[in-house]
């Protein structure tokens, strides 16, 4: 059985898809699918290359139960856009930069579009307080969550679900 590549995408990788390939990777071990996915996150920016993510994610994550410490930030590659067969984006600036990056890709996705099925962006807590990744784990997780149940129950045609998703 081929493996569900998954990329999550926000513009530095230190707050949101670090948060989100934690939260996802989390599920998928409780739910045993751990061989059914590769998981990873990045940035549309190269500025936190390298560095863990921010230390609030990290407690937000850990008061949780979910350790993403030992993740380190990293900017999106061309052959990324070729190597993930879904490439989820945090919010619509970072789904347009991934598009001028890469104009004929189709597997590039608004997280709140393809999970959440709300259209909404995940909002960026960088400046705001720990409230704020709360508010982004809570929303983060109830569309990994979903996420799974779609492509985690239904490997026979998660393909045809990532191509129906506008």
């Amino acid at each position: 059985m081929k493996r569900i590549s998954i990329l999550f995408v926000c513009m530095g990788n230190i707050c949101r898809s670090p948060l989100a390939e934690g939260i996802f990777s989390h599920l998928v071990d409780v739910a045993g699918f751990a061989d059914r996915f590769e998981i990873d996150s990045a940035g549309t920016g190269g500025w936190h290359e390298g560095e863990h993510p921010d230390r609030r994610s990290i407690a937000t994550a850990r008061g949780h139960g979910i350790d993403i410490s030992r993740q380190r930030a990293r900017q999106i590659r061309m052959k990324d856009f070729s190597g993930f067969d879904l490439i989820l984006a945090m919010d619509r600036a970072n789904v347009a930069e991934l598009h001028r990056m890469s104009p004929g890709a189709a597997n590039i996705r608004l997280f709140g579009d393809f999970a959440l099925a709300s259209g909404e962006d995940i909002p960026d807590p960088y400046f705001g307080d720990s409230d704020g990744f709360e508010r982004v784990y809570a929303r983060l997780f109830a569309g990994c969550r979903k996420l799974l149940e779609t492509l985690g129950t239904d490997n026979a045609s998660w393909r045809g679900k990532i191509s129906s998703v506008k």
